[in-house]
């Protein structure tokens, strides 16, 4: 049964949970923290547990893959054969790759069981999580393990915002209410630099980070927080000119597109999803001149590595609910 997309009353959506049956657990009495009602977390590392009932495991013939919603699904289809490529040879299975037009639509797909293997970006990872079964268990990262993005403030270079505070009364634009670097992270940091999005300024959502960044460029818009590999890349496609904008800030860096699979695939085949992430050589290939500076895919775990995020959401009181990612 696929659930439509529409807001469920509490009680309802434990029924369809319970005709779901997407877990095994249809309403277990189980320890599952933040989780749906329809997964179990008994081993308290913040993901869905794989079924007990290995009748409810997946092992299709055929894997659907996505990556995260962007401004031209396409493009990013070439881009990804390779990998898709490698995906096929180690895991012996067909790959299609499912391109996404917004991130409820995209952890609807994985809750439903229409999708394997995703990559999330870094503010919907926890709905993912939570609300999807989704397992994250890499990063894009170099040889050494650095990885990571940074939220950068981007005005116009003939604007008169030259610091945080100057964007008070101005029309700023943020991606999507789940997005980190779009939304969460500006309303839980700026503050602190003297400025409250919402309050100082008119929040606009653009719908992606290349919008916002298309904007500022066109003056729709007189500023935006985006994600700096996001905007690196559209520079690197010629889609702006760096030149007609201006960094006023930029943050720490923030965990990247976490790599999830279904948390109810076959565990034989979850190894061998693993094995072809970890041994991909990005090196001469198209993917690897895409995300610039990336060398290999980096193990990681959502309950370590997305600490800061769940952070940022929980200043922002954030539940991870179907109605809070629309």
């Amino acid at each position: 049964m696929t659930l439509k997309k529409r807001l469920f009353p509490s009680a309802l959506l434990m029924a369809s949970a319970l005709l779901l049956g997407t877990s095994g657990y249809a309403m277990a009495d189980c320890e599952r923290g933040a989780l749906d009602v329809i997964y179990c977390d008994e081993n308290g590392d913040m993901v869905a547990d794989l079924p007990k009932d290995s009748s409810k495991w997946q092992n299709p013939n055929t894997l659907i893959f996505a990556y995260t919603p962007v401004e031209d699904p396409a493009i990013y289809a070439d881009i990804w054969q390779p990998f898709i490529d490698h995906l096929k040879q180690v895991t012996g299975r067909n790959v299609r790759f499912f391109a996404v037009q917004s991130n409820s639509a995209q952890v609807e797909a994985m809750r439903s069981g229409r999708l394997h293997i995703a990559g999330f970006s870094t503010g919907p990872t926890p709905f993912a999580v939570n609300l999807a079964g989704a397992v994250p268990f890499a990063l894009m990262g170099s040889e050494d393990g650095e990885f990571g993005y940074r939220l950068q403030v981007f005005t116009h270079k003939n604007s008169d915002i030259y610091e945080m505070t100057d964007l008070k009364g101005k029309r700023v634009a943020h991606t999507s209410p789940t997005s980190n670097s779009g939304n969460q992270a500006p309303s839980a940091l700026f503050p602190e630099l003297g400025v409250v999005p919402g309050v100082d300024y008119e929040i606009t959502f653009s719908g992606s980070h290349d919008q916002s960044m298309l904007g500022v460029v066109a003056r729709d818009y007189d500023a935006a927080p985006v994600a700096s590999e996001v905007v690196e890349r559209m520079a690197a496609r010629g889609l702006y000119d760096p030149e007609d904008v201006r960094l006023i800030w930029e943050s720490d860096r923030f965990p990247t597109t976490s790599y999830t699979h279904a948390h109810n695939l076959h565990p034989d085949l979850v190894e061998k999803i693993r094995e072809a992430f970890y041994t991909f050589e990005f090196a001469g290939t198209e993917l690897g001149e895409e995300f610039e500076g990336v060398e290999t895919f980096i193990p990681i775990t959502y309950q370590d590595n997305w600490r800061v995020i769940r952070t940022i959401q929980a200043a922002n009181g954030v539940r991870y609910t179907r109605d809070n990612l629309q």
